[in-house]
């Protein structure tokens, strides 16, 4: 059996980081059938990244598929007009209002998910100024539960902090679900540390490219 092994992220995968984000989208566990489509999760956290920025997007290859990913944008205000302007008309389209109820209630609705996919300027709306230079990209990971624990997510860090280095780019932050506390650990024991426009309920951590 072939190890699991990082590439870059080719067209061909999108399918693959579209089923990825759903399956990982509950606080790190699997969110199929709790909204109403099974797309609108990675419309809003995974494909205008690979759309946008697909030379800042890798994947972990497992038995002749993607089954993680690390996606990314250098400049998040830029990518946020880009967003506006691009992809906004688009997703409006395809999910104009919320479907049918399917019973799971979740705390993230889907309302809030379609006004979060057509508001990218909430990107940068919590941040404060000084957040932007010292860390001006940002990025999402996910690893489908066979990849976890194997140091895969710290190697797609490793090599998107590389990338975003030589690029000249100083820092990188992510937000995360409160409620994943594994992934607390994990970008804790990596060395993210909490920025100041943190808060319990919205997490907010970066860290230095070098």
């Amino acid at each position: 059996m072939t190890e699991p092994f990082i590439r870059q992220y080719r067209v061909a995968d999108r399918d693959d980081v579209a089923d990825i984000c759903v399956r990982t989208a509950a606080a790190g566990g699997d969110a199929r059938g709790v909204y109403s489509s099974d797309l609108i999760m990675p419309d809003v956290y995974a494909l205008p990244y690979v759309d946008h920025s697909p030379d800042l997007a890798w994947v972990v290859e497992h038995e002749g598929r993607a089954a993680g990913y690390i996606v990314a944008v250098a400049d998040t205000q830029a990518f946020a007009q880009w967003w506006a302007r691009e992809w906004t008309p688009g997703f409006v389209a395809r999910h104009p209002a919320p479907g049918p109820d399917t019973g799971h209630h979740p705390g993230y609705t889907e309302a809030q998910l379609l006004r979060d996919g057509a508001d990218p300027d909430r990107m940068v709306r919590g941040l404060r100024h000084g957040e932007l230079e010292t860390h001006p990209a940002h990025l999402h990971i996910d690893l489908l539960p066979v990849l976890q624990r194997r140091g895969l997510g710290s190697r797609l860090i490793d090599t998107l902090r590389t990338a975003l280095a030589e690029r000249g780019v100083p820092g990188v932050h992510l937000g995360y679900a409160a409620e994943n506390t594994s992934a607390a650990k994990f970008y804790d024991r990596y060395g993210f540390q909490e920025l100041p426009s943190s808060t319990p309920t919205s997490p907010l951590v970066g860290i230095r490219t070098s």
